[in-house]
């Protein structure tokens, strides 16, 4: 008898079939998400589960999305009827104000006590289309010296209509772009990215500081997004474009530009050396940054030959700027090319305030919380200096070593924010608003596979509750307190969140002893900021410590904050396959 011939087909190897099994648990799960909605905005969406097009959808959920935006506008904002400054509307105002009335060799020289500009060129070129277009409307809004603190109401309809209109020309497209994209990446259905979307483009943070507070962080937010899903479409010179454009509306954007950088490298160099494209992509980089900065040159050039001085309230010829002192050796002050030098140094020492210390408020970060046992903002300004970039860098490093050897699309979103709670915990000069920029890319997580499950929703909607609790004292004072209930609170219910629901703990029971140390663990911070809320309405503070609620907001913030950058870090270690006994412990199971 002959021999069996030997069969053709190779055997299935055991690691693959193993991994197959677990990406069958988890589309399981999906699954029973997508036929039993387990929170309130899932089941708001359950008739659109059945639309094979985006299309029939997208449109209502802009149309809910803008009118939530709008009927917040009707609160008051930043400064309303608060002399002698008036808050960041007026801020706003008067930028529109100095850039369409004044020569652009003075937009970052003119009465810097008065809300001088120290944000980059183009916000300057934004502020300039807007006040241009409010202009014609009614020239009185934007009249120099005269209009300062305006309450007109007319006034206020433009400048909420201008921040609704920027974010749905640039953050809300890109935010649709990267939930189709990433959705379709991790592999999750339309129906269950369109949730995430809603969540998305109802984070309270961004609505609360934007179209509540006034500001327009959702133009650079929307900008780092389009500059994501460019990434995940593997368009890397639209990416450095899009970045370099957040980065030249808003200096804040630094806190993506390491992950931005070694998530590129990594793409370069692995697996093999792509010189042509690290090339490429630096070029374009460069002729980006030129193209944003052209016009301020070339207006500062134009009105040194027309006569125009940066500085004319001053008699003579300006001095030299001290940060210029130096220098005055090496250029001709008498030189053409003097001015525009002068612009580029003034522009940067306004953009990078080194002058204004460690921090300027009370923020949740960690300087300010030891500040509270150490006073050390009495210490030299040159050792904090040094001390923010150590302890920056020690935060940002792991995260961008990570995504430089494993540059996975999947883990991006993890990357950018655990770089961006570095940055926020530890860098120099930190705002309470400055909490939107981790909270952007945590929330886009969302959106992705798993997004909706209780693991990740639990710690996304955990972060963004105390993102929004850390900047009451900040609306506080500006007597935004309803809005902020109202915004907050919807959101943890869309999402079946505490403190509204405690579902996103036992919707699928407990699995095991970390869910459970995860549940109990949020559940002390949320009864944490119920208890704070109810002792800072009605229980006064000694009058040795008149800012002891601040303070304990601090604290209770910056350890939150923590652990979400912990959590951040965890996640994109396991995500990448860097934790081995972990992944064996979860394929054996």
């Amino acid at each position: 008898m002959a021999a069996p011939s030997p069969s053709t087909r190779k055997p299935r190897r055991k690691g693959k079939k193993i991994d197959e099994d677990i990406d069958r648990v988890i589309r399981t799960r999906e699954e029973t998400l997508v036929r039993t909605p387990s929170f309130p905005l899932a089941a708001f969406l359950w008739p659109a589960r059945s639309s094979s097009s985006q299309w029939e959808v997208l449109p209502l959920i802009l149309m809910v999305v803008g009118l939530f935006r709008w009927a917040a506008g009707l609160w008051g904002y930043s400064g309303f009827e608060k002399p002698p400054m008036y808050g960041d509307y007026e801020a706003q105002r008067h930028w529109m104000e100095i850039t369409t009335r004044l020569p652009m060799s003075q937009w970052y020289f003119h009465d810097l006590e008065w809300w001088g500009l120290d944000y980059p060129p183009l916000t300057a070129y934004h502020s300039w289309v807007l006040g241009k277009i409010g202009t014609l409307i009614n020239p009185d809004w934007f009249a120099l010296f005269t209009s300062r603190g305006s309450q007109d109401p007319n006034l206020k309809i433009f400048m909420r209509a201008t921040v609704i209109v920027s974010e749905y020309l640039i953050y809300v497209p890109a935010a649709v772009v990267f939930a189709r994209r990433y959705g379709r990446l991790t592999g999750v259905s339309i129906w269950t990215a369109t949730v995430g979307l809603v969540a998305i483009l109802m984070q309270p943070g961004t609505i609360l500081i934007d179209h509540v507070h006034f500001q327009y962080n959702t133009v650079m937010l929307g900008l780092v997004m389009a500059c994501m899903s460019s990434l995940l479409a593997e368009r890397y010179k639209w990416s450095a474009v899009f970045f370099v454009g957040a980065l030249m509306f808003k200096q804040m954007a630094l806190y993506y530009a390491f992950t931005i950088f070694a998530y590129l490298l990594g793409r370069c160099t692995f697996p093999k050396v792509n010189f042509s494209r690290l090339f490429g992509i630096a070029l374009v980089t460069a002729i980006t940054y030129g193209v944003l900065v052209l016009p301020l040159v070339a207006g500062t050039i134009y009105d040194t030959y027309r006569g125009v001085g940066s500085r004319p309230d001053l008699d003579g010829p300006p001095p030299p700027l001290p940060i210029l002192a130096g220098l005055t050796e090496y250029i001709d002050t008498g030189s053409f090319y003097y001015p525009v030098v002068e612009m580029v140094v003034q522009v940067l020492h306004r953009v990078f305030p080194f002058s204004r210390g460690l921090f300027e408020d009370k923020v949740a970060n960690f300087w300010c919380a030891l500040n509270v046992v150490l006073k050390i903002k009495n210490y030299p300004t040159e050792l904090l200096q040094k001390a923010a970039l150590v302890a920056t860098l020690l935060a940002i490093v792991p995260p961008n070593i990570i995504i430089f050897f494993r540059p996975r699309k999947a883990t991006m979103p993890l990357a950018f924010a655990a770089t961006a709670w570095g940055f926020f915990l530890f860098s120099w000069q930190v705002h309470e608003k400055s909490v939107l920029l981790p909270l952007m890319p945590m929330t886009l997580l969302l959106a992705g596979r798993q997004g909706l499950n209780r693991d990740i929703r639990s710690w996304v909607g955990f972060a963004n509750i105390l993102g929004a609790w850390t900047m009451f004292p900040l609306l506080k004072r500006v007597d935004l307190r309803v809005p902020y209930a109202v915004l907050t609170l919807l959101w943890s219910y869309l999402l079946g969140l505490p403190p509204t629901s405690w579902n996103v703990y036992t919707d699928e029971g407990f699995g095991g002893w970390s869910q459970v140390g995860t549940a109990t663990l949020h559940t002390l911070f949320y009864v944490a900021m119920a208890a704070w809320h109810v002792a800072e309405a009605y229980v006064a503070p000694p009058l040795h410590k008149p800012d002891l609620w601040t303070v304990a907001n601090v604290g209770v913030g910056f350890a939150g904050f923590g652990l979400c950058y912990l959590w951040c870090l965890w996640r994109l270690l396991k995500d990448s396959d860097l934790l081995p006994s972990y992944a064996t412990k979860t394929k054996t199971q």
